[in-house]
C-alpha cells in the first residue's frame, strides 16, 4: 500500500512563511490538492466547505488553536475520522500528551525535514 498523492490536504498556521514552507514540502513529495488556513477557525470554514483527507495543523494559533480544532474535529461525527497531523514548535510532554488524549493521528516537532514529514504522513496511513 502506498500514500495516495492525490488526497487533499488541509495545512493550517497562522505564519505565511510556516504555511509556504509546508506546502512546497508537500508538493516536492508529490501531493498536488494542498488548501491553506491561517488559524483553527478558518480552518473549521473549510472542512465545512471541502472533503479533506488530512488535516497538517500547528498547535499555537490565536482565534482557535491546533488543540481546539483536533477537539472540535474529534467532536464532529463527520470529520471525526479525519488524519490529523499536530505540528507544533514546543517539545513539551505535556502538549503531547494532551494531543494524545484527543486522538491526534501524530505529532511532529518544527524544525523538521521534507523526509521526517513524509515518514509521519505514511506512519498515519500505515504504508
Amino acid at each position: 500500500m502506498s500514500v495516495n498523492k492525490q488526497m487533499r490536504i488541509l495545512v493550517v498556521d497562522d505564519f505565511p512563511t510556516m504555511r509556504a514552507i509546508i506546502t512546497k514540502i508537500l508538493r516536492s513529495l508529490g501531493f498536488s490538492k494542498i488548501m491553506v488556513a491561517e488559524n483553527g477557525l478558518h480552518a473549521w470554514e473549510m472542512l465545512e466547505r471541502y472533503e479533506v483527507d488530512l488535516i497538517i495543523s500547528d498547535w499555537s494559533m490565536p482565534q482557535m488553536s491546533g488543540l481546539e480544532l483536533l477537539q472540535k474535529v474529534r467532536n464532529d461525527p463527520q470529520y471525526k475520522d479525519v488524519p490529523f497531523l499536530m505540528v507544533t514548535a514546543e517539545a513539551k510532554q505535556q502538549n503531547i500528551i494532551e494531543a494524545m488524549q484527543h486522538k491526534v493521528s501524530h505529532y511532529i516537532v518544527k524544525p523538521f525535514t521534507a523526509e521526517t514529514l513524509w515518514q509521519k504522513i505514511c506512519e498515519i496511513f500505515k504504508t
